[in-house]
């Protein structure tokens, strides 16, 4: 083979961060990674590979890899807030819980890399607060319609306010649905999707016919 008919070699992707933005590149090919591989299989030194840098690059602005994964959570928390606060519309407060739960198992299926790293990383939440800060957004979506349907903000059974029990009940079966819904429980075709999202709405309007029953229950 001649020297022109040798293959041109794949250009590294520093057009990601030719402004010097290395962080937001590493950030940009975590998510792609993730998708490929998953959690299990991600690393520092595929990122690195990808982007054509030194092993050592990432080390300048993630201590490790569980701190790039948790960069790429706290996007992931970013994104699904903006999503419920522009796609619940205004209304009652027990439909905009049901959509925010909507919302949130659609996330999981268009945003599934970003889901994973967010809510399937297993990272240490008191060791990366950032992630818990940024996912406060994501209960605000639950939190404010929930405290619409309880009355005063009293303590229930001296633990949590009566709208913190019911937010979190439903983020919890929006979760559960989303999990399922990964896992095929739904299905794998197109529909799938829908009827996740659906019953998931479907059951945080029964948590809301119900809540009197969460305001009873012992943790």
């Amino acid at each position: 083979m001649t020297s022109h008919e040798k293959e041109t070699p794949r250009p590294a992707r520093r057009d990601r961060y030719h402004h010097g933005d290395l962080r937001a590149a590493l950030i940009e090919t975590a998510v792609e990674l993730l998708g490929e591989r998953g959690v299990e299989a991600f690393s520092m030194a595929e990122a690195s590979r990808r982007l054509g840098v030194a092993v050592s690059a990432p080390y300048r602005h993630f201590a490790d890899r569980d701190a790039l994964l948790a960069a790429v959570a706290v996007r992931a928390a970013e994104l699904l807030a903006d999503q419920l606060d522009r796609q619940v519309a205004p209304g009652p407060p027990a439909q905009r819980l049901a959509a925010a739960a909507r919302t949130y198992v659609r996330f999981a299926s268009s945003h599934r890399p970003l889901f994973q790293a967010l809510a399937g990383s297993g990272l240490d939440k008191d060791r990366h607060p950032e992630i818990g800060r940024a996912a406060q957004t994501i209960g605000a979506a639950f939190i404010a319609p929930s405290a619409e349907l309880v009355t005063g903000d009293e303590l229930v059974n001296g633990a949590e306010p009566a709208a913190a029990r019911l937010a979190l009940a439903i983020v919890a079966t929006a979760h559960g649905h989303a999990m399922l819904m990964l896992d095929g429980t739904f299905g794998t075709a197109n529909h799938a999707v829908e009827t996740a999202s659906q019953q998931a709405a479907a059951a945080a309007l029964a948590l809301v016919a119900g809540r009197e029953a969460l305001a009873g229950s012992t943790l």
